[in-house]
C-alpha cells in the first residue's frame, strides 16, 4: 500500500487547516469535556462549582504548556543543531516536530505553577490530566501517520506501507500502532483504574501510574518505529524515545513510591 494522505485539511489559499493542528484542537476540547465529566461524578459535594471553575482555567496553562513543552522538547532532544542554526525554523509548527516527553513536562510545569497560584492540590488536577491524555495521543499519532512522519521499519507484513519519505521500502504503519497503544490501550487502563477501582480519590497515583503505562505502550512502540537519522540508536538498542520513556517510568516508580510512603507514615 502507499501513502497518499495530503496533511492539509482544508486548504483556503491564505489559510490552511492541516490535519496536525485539527489533532491538538480537537484533543484539547474532548479532553476538557471529558475532564469536566470525571470531576462530576468523582466530586458530588459543594466543592464541585470551585473544581469545574479551576479545571476551565487549567486549560489555558495545559495549551501553553503543551505547544512550548512539546516544541521546545523536540528542538532539544531531537534536532538540536538543526535549530540552532535555522532558528525561525522553531516558529513553525504547522510542519510537525512536537516532542511529547517534552509536552508532557510542559504540562506538569504548567499545572504545578497553576496549582501554587490557586492554593490547590497538583496531585488532583494532574490525575484528571493523565485520565484524558490518551485522547490527545490518539489524535496526534493518527495526524502523524497522515503527514507521513514517525514512520516505522522496513517490513514485509500485508498492511506494510511505502511512505514518501521512506524510500522504496514498505514499512510498519508505526504511527497506527501507538495510536491503539499509547492512545486507546493507555485511555482503557488508565480510566479502568481511575474510575472502577476510584484512585482518582487518592491523589497522585493515576498520575504514577499514567507515566509508567505509558512508558511501557511507548517503549513498546519504538521497536517497530524507524529511530531519528540524525540520532540512530544509543548503545546501538535505544531510541531517543526509548531513553526519555525509561526516566518517565523510573519517575512514575518514585511517585508511587513517594505517595506510598506517606500513607505508611501517617
Amino acid at each position: 500500500m502507499f501513502h497518499n494522505f495530503d496533511p492539509v485539511f482544508i486548504d483556503l489559499g491564505i489559510i490552511q487547516v492541516r490535519w496536525y493542528s485539527l489533532a491538538y484542537i480537537v484533543g484539547i476540547l474532548f479532553g476538557w469535556w471529558y475532564g469536566k465529566i470525571l470531576i462530576k461524578k468523582q466530586i458530588e459535594d459543594n466543592n464541585q462549582s470551585n473544581y469545574l471553575k479551576n479545571f476551565d482555567d487549567l486549560i489555558a496553562y495545559v495549551i501553553i504548556g503543551v505547544i512550548l513543552g512539546g516544541r521546545l522538547g523536540y528542538v532539544i532532544f531531537y534536532n538540536p543543531s538543526f535549530y540552532l542554526e535555522n532558528l525561525t525554523e522553531i516558529l513553525k509548527l504547522w510542519k510537525g516536530g512536537m516532542s511529547f516527553h517534552g509536552g508532557l513536562l510542559g504540562v506538569i510545569i504548567a499545572t504545578i505553577i497553576f496549582s501554587k497560584i490557586k492554593g490547590i492540590n497538583f496531585y488532583y488536577f494532574a490525575d484528571i490530566i493523565s485520565c484524558v491524555a490518551p485522547i490527545g495521543i490518539f489524535l496526534g499519532r493518527v495526524a502523524n501517520f497522515i503527514n507521513g512522519e514517525l514512520f516505522g521499519k522496513v517490513s514485509n507484513l500485508p498492511w506494510a506501507i511505502i511512505f514518501p519519505e521512506g524510500g522504496n521500502f514498505a514499512r510498519h504503519p508505526s504511527q497506527i500502532y501507538e495510536a491503539v497503544l499509547e492512545g486507546a490501550v493507555l485511555f482503557l487502563i488508565i480510566n479502568f483504574l481511575a474510575i472502577k477501582k476510584k484512585l482518582l480519590l487518592k491523589p497522585g497515583y493515576i498520575s504514577g501510574l499514567f507515566l509508567i503505562f505509558y512508558s511501557i505502550t511507548r517503549i513498546i512502540g519504538e521497536n517497530f518505529r524507524e529511530p531519528d537519522v540524525n540520532l540512530g540508536y544509543f548503545f546501538n538498542y535505544f531510541s531517543m524515545g526509548t531513553m526519555l520513556s525509561i526516566l518517565t517510568f523510573l519517575s512514575g516508580c518514585c511517585i508511587i513510591f513517594y505517595i506510598k510512603s506517606n500513607e505508611q507514615n501517617n
